[in-house]
């Protein structure tokens, strides 16, 4: 029974079923998967820039600078050296299994059935939730570009529920306290909403129509084509990127050079306290690899897309993390819209201006690429039985997962109308980090048979057999006594709970350095491995719990109708 639930799908049989069509619902096989095979190299590049180049710039890295200083560019490095180490792996994936369902495929074609299915769940919450994130984030851009034309949206349209709700009890809490100096003007709108949204009974109609509005449109362009999203990606791409280079030209004139003393205010700890809402800016590569069976050669042109857009997006955070840091103290940078604030604050509102319109545009890019990725995975499931056959359909006229992209626009724009999302950029972060860790894992174990492997790209072979355990046995020596310090129990549980992740990741880094020694694994996904899983270690016990009961929840999903129903299990029993 054991076997069954690890049995793998071998890449010669991933490689005919999409040449002969199977699995497609409604597609009459023999001709490939029926999607249009039409994106290139540049196209790769722009929809990774267009994932990446997002809340990142226009948002997080406000919250990140402010905890980080401008020492928040080494965060950006530290994460593209993860990223590029998980990309390199990802990009030997997609040359050897140019198909489409990312982590979820080269999982199935590597550890088997039950890590397979695991890990297409995790990048269903990981892409829905992100989404939703992305729309409720264009959402407030957008109430707020349209104030600058005098348009005024009514508050209780413009946010979720319980935002409302608690606005209002904060403040008659306050009010009768006589504490009114506590009330923000975040708290005075929020509770405006409350205050004046129509009621049916006791029932209060508030809601984020804006981001139902996007939900709508994006999923409408996903459905129409593969062609018309890449049309509408490059020219988002290429807008947003004039003025990302716009604003790090002109902010290099406003720059004074006392803005960056101290550069690590808060020191190390302080620059990883960004790491969840820069790292949410960094998963859009993962949705490229979803793309494979309508790209014109996936062997070639998907590694240098991956490679080429994370290359491209970390030159431009480092420099525009260095830009606002320079321009204004890090002490002001915890804002919701940092680009447009310090333009604002050195008197070129308008400049500001246009940066409004631009994170418009960019975060609407984002949406639009994840919209696109998370169809191609509910496809990729249903094909190998673990989804009903209907995720699988191929729309005739359009050659996109129909039925597969009207879901995912009900999944995401449904709870963007009421959900509060606080810390939905732990969560997205720890189920992306997680499909990185499975697929630099992934390539461990199939590179015992790599040359039987079809392929353009393959990651260089380092002999990690020295490398891996002297590093680690040097890092022991110099953060003994942090490292040390994280076993000592403090008699505070609410406390203490924060470091059961650690001493997982230091698990992981004794077996990893033994299996180094004695195996002499690669390098590059080695390091993929543990630098990944050390930042889950960052993202706190509590995300650790929400991502592990979601997983369970999977899990009931598997084995009351994924496992009976899956391809394979009906080939082996005969059905």
């Amino acid at each position: 029974m054991s076997k069954s639930f690890f049995r793998k799908k071998s890449v010669a049989r991933i490689l005919s079923d999409i040449e002969g069509g199977q699995g497609d619902e409604g597609h009459s096989g023999g001709t490939g998967s029926g999607l249009n095979r039409i994106l290139g190299v540049r196209d790769l590049t722009f929809m990774g820039i267009a994932a990446v180049i997002g809340a990142g710039i226009f948002s997080t890295i406000g919250e990140a600078a402010f905890h980080g200083g401008p020492g928040v560019s080494f965060l950006f490095i530290i994460t593209a050296v993860t990223c590029g180490f998980s990309a390199l792996c990802y990009a030997e994936f997609a040359s050897r299994i140019p198909v489409s369902g990312s982590a979820y495929t080269y999982a199935y074609a590597s550890f088997g059935e039950l890590v397979a299915w695991i890990i297409g769940w995790d990048l269903l919450m990981e892409y829905a939730i992100g989404n939703i994130a992305v729309a409720i984030s264009w959402s407030k851009y957008f109430v707020n570009l349209l104030e600058g034309f005098n348009i005024h949206v009514p508050a209780y349209l413009t946010m979720d529920y319980l935002s409302a709700w608690r606005a209002s009890e904060a403040i008659d809490k306050l009010q009768a306290s006589g504490s009114t100096a506590g009330i923000t003007n975040l708290m005075q709108h929020q509770a405006l909403a409350w205050n004046t949204a129509p009621q049916i009974g006791s029932f209060r109609l508030i809601a984020d129509f804006p981001a139902l509005l996007i939900v709508f449109l994006i999923t409408w362009l996903v459905y129409i084509g593969i062609k018309e999203t890449k049309r509408a990606t490059n020219a988002m791409v290429m807008l947003k990127i004039g003025v990302v280079i716009a604003v790090i030209v002109l902010g290099c004139f406003y720059i004074t050079p006392e803005n960056w003393s101290p550069f690590l205010p808060n020191g190390f700890s302080g620059v990883m306290k960004g790491v969840s809402g820069v790292f949410f800016a960094y998963i859009g590569f993962d949705a490229i690899s979803t793309t494979a069976e309508e790209c014109k050669n996936p062997q070639r042109d998907l590694p240098r897309g991956m490679i080429y857009s994370l290359i491209i997006c970390t030159v431009l955070y480092i420099l525009i993390a260095l830009v606002l840091t320079g321009m204004v103290s890090y002490k002001d940078l915890q804002v919701a819209d940092p680009l447009a604030f310090v333009f604002a604050k050195v008197g070129l509102t308008q400049i500001s201006y246009i940066i409004s319109v631009s994170a418009v545009i960019a975060t609407a890019s984002v949406l639009l690429i994840f919209q696109m990725g998370q169809p191609r995975i509910w496809m990729s499931m249903s094909r190998d039985g673990l989804l009903p056959k209907r995720f699988s359909k191929i729309h005739p006229k359009y050659n996109t997962p129909g039925f597969a992209t009207i879901v995912t626009g009900i999944v995401v724009a449904v709870p963007a109308l009421f959900m509060n999302l606080t810390e939905v950029t732990d969560l997205t972060s720890i189920g992306t980090l997680f499909a990185f860790v499975l697929v630099c894992a992934g390539v461990l174990i199939m590179e015992e048979d790599i040359e039987k492997r079809p392929g353009k790209f393959k990651i260089p072979y380092i002999n990690s057999r020295y490398i891996i355990p002297g590093l680690m046995i040097a890092i022991l020596i110099v953060f003994h006594e942090p490292i040390f310090g994280l076993f000592r129990y403090t008699g505070d549980w609410h406390t203490y709970k924060d470091n059961i992740p650690y001493f997982l990741f230091f698990i992981l880094v004794i077996v990893i350095s033994v299996f180094s020694f004695l195996k002499r694994l690669s390098l590059i996904p080695v390091l993929g491995l543990l630098s990944c899983f050390y930042l889950m270690t960052e993202l706190g016990w509590v995300n650790w719990l929400r991502f592990l009961i979601w997983l369970g929840l999977g899990l009931i999903i598997y084995f009351s109708y994924s496992y009976k129903n899956s391809k394979l299990h009906k080939e082996a029993e005969g059905l």
